[in-house]
């Protein structure tokens, strides 16, 4: 079983920028891959980002050129960060890492973007 921990989130005003981490503990298996995803208030969750550990990384549209995974291999711990953060980010984002025998999810952590 593989268990993530989420941290990172808060309170940030408009252009302002956060950094979500996603620490990962367990039975890690070296072929996987890191999703982020995050529900805003009515909404269902929705996929953010991802990122391979055979190098490829993808994000949806209205977050490219503003947000960017990596990843510390030594600290198995994948990270999200967020630039010039707008009111629609507002979200509870989570990590969520897929190997080929399992899905784990971590808790969440809110993000709010507000003046």
């Amino acid at each position: 079983q593989v268990q993530l921990v989420e941290s990172g989130g808060g309170l940030v005003q408009p252009g302002g920028s956060l950094r979500l981490s996603c620490a990962a503990s367990g039975s890690i298996s070296s072929i996987n891959t890191m999703q982020w995803y995050r529900q805003s208030p009515g909404k269902q969750r929705a996929l953010v980002a991802i990122s391979s550990s055979t190098g490829i990384t993808n994000y949806i549209d209205s977050v490219k050129g503003r947000f960017t995974i990596s990843r510390d291999s030594a600290k198995n711990s994948w990270y999200l960060q967020m630039n010039s953060l707008t009111p629609e980010d507002t979200a509870v984002y989570y990590c969520s890492l897929v190997s080929a025998s399992q899905i784990s999810w971590g808790q969440g952590t809110q993000v709010s973007v507000s003046s």
